[in-house]
Parts: C-alpha cells; sequence; structure tokens
C-alpha cells in the first residue's frame, strides 16, 4: 500500500466517492493506493484534497513528514 493508500484508509475514505468527485478512474485511484510503483502528480493530490476536504499541504505533510534534506559536509 502507498502512502496515499494509508492515509485514506486512516479516515475511511470512499475511493469510488472520490473517482467520482475528481474524475480520476476508479482504476488510476487503486494505482495510486497500491502499487509503490506509482506516481502521485499534483494536480491529482490537489483533487483528491479537494474532494475529502483537507487542505492539499495538510496532506503532503502527514504523508511526506519523513522527508529530509541530505546535509552537506
Amino acid at each position: 500500500m502507498t502512502k496515499l493508500g494509508y492515509y485514506l484508509g486512516q479516515r475511511s475514505v470512499n475511493k469510488s466517492e472520490v473517482a467520482r468527485k475528481t474524475g480520476l478512474t476508479k482504476a488510476r485511484m487503486n494505482e495510486l493506493t497500491l502499487r509503490e510503483t506509482s506516481k502521485l502528480r499534483a494536480e491529482e493530490l490537489y483533487l483528491i484534497a479537494l474532494a475529502i476536504n483537507v487542505k492539499p499541504t495538510e496532506m503532503l505533510e502527514e504523508m511526506y513528514h519523513d522527508l529530509t534534506l541530505i546535509e552537506e559536509g
């Protein structure tokens, strides 16, 4: 499962409903939530955030809080 899949699962979000609201296909939603190699595009994240009534920045921060910059030196 992907970070998006975990994020939506924690909130008991219905992926079919999100697909309907965003115009994304159910197949694309499954890919984004189940396939680790899938790439979430910014516009997809934005539409999903709108569909579930959260701020896109909050979604990003929660899903990717573990990322850090490479330290120089």
